[in-house]
């Protein structure tokens, strides 16, 4: 999976914040902000990666345990699929 192209991200008066381009500006609904642990994510979606690869991403950089990982990552990529912001791809 991976953040559709139709999506980046911006810093804004201090915060990041996703802004959709082209035809996703027509309709995605709201906005959404970043903290730094989604903004890791995010960067590691611009290309094809894996739940797990994800996962061990934030074991990487931040002092949580696999079972704390493994959840917010699949809140996140919820989040996303929810907003059709992830491409899935095989």
């Amino acid at each position: 999976m991976k953040v559709r192209k139709d999506f980046i991200i911006r810093e804004i008066a201090g915060e990041i914040v996703i802004i959709p381009v082209n035809e996703a500006a027509v309709h995605f609904q709201g906005i959404m902000s970043l903290n730094e642990s989604g903004k890791l994510l995010w960067d590691r979606l611009q290309e094809d990666v894996s739940e797990d690869t994800l996962i061990a991403a934030l074991l990487e950089d931040y002092d949580t345990t696999h079972d704390v990982a493994k959840h917010d990552v699949s809140v996140f990529l919820d989040q996303l699929r929810k907003q059709n912001i992830l491409q899935e791809t095989e």
